[in-house]
């Protein structure tokens, strides 16, 4: 798994930090973990409905947190998991543009073991940077 969750950082949120040889394995990733934090099984997740995301940032740390908080407000907005990612981010003139498609479905309290609800992706300690070659991020979630 290139993700682990953080126990001891936050009493009542979810944690976990990321790594990876490129910004592409580092969102995917983050975006699994946050997924996988609100339901048990990530595989129970079918690639039913599409979304298309466009995000754009002058900050990666920015890029990523928009990201994430995009896949909470489809959550709450349309009662929407995502399982599956296919991600480009590119740079463009000062800015970073993330352009996804993000595959998932409704949530279905029959099928999906739910665990905790995420409400925000929050900026205590959250980063995301390059050290020797590799990406590193952590999140905080607030539950």
């Amino acid at each position: 798994m290139p993700y682990r969750y953080l126990e001891d950082v936050a009493m009542a949120d979810a944690a976990f930090v990321v790594s990876g040889n490129t910004l592409k394995e580092v969102f995917t990733d983050s975006a699994k973990a946050l997924s996988n934090t609100m339901v048990e099984d990530l595989a129970s997740v079918s690639r039913i409905t599409e979304r298309e995301v466009k995000i754009r940032s002058d900050n990666l740390e920015y890029l990523l947190f928009d990201f994430l908080q995009t896949l909470v407000y489809y959550k709450d907005a349309e009662k929407l998991l995502f399982s599956a990612f296919e991600i480009n981010i590119s740079h463009q003139r000062d800015d970073y543009v993330l352009e996804a498609k993000i595959f998932g479905e409704e949530i279905d309290s029959q099928k999906h073991r739910l665990s905790a609800d995420v409400k925000a992706v929050t900026m205590h300690k959250f980063k995301l940077e390059k050290k020797r070659g590799v990406w590193n991020g952590m999140v905080v979630l607030d539950t």
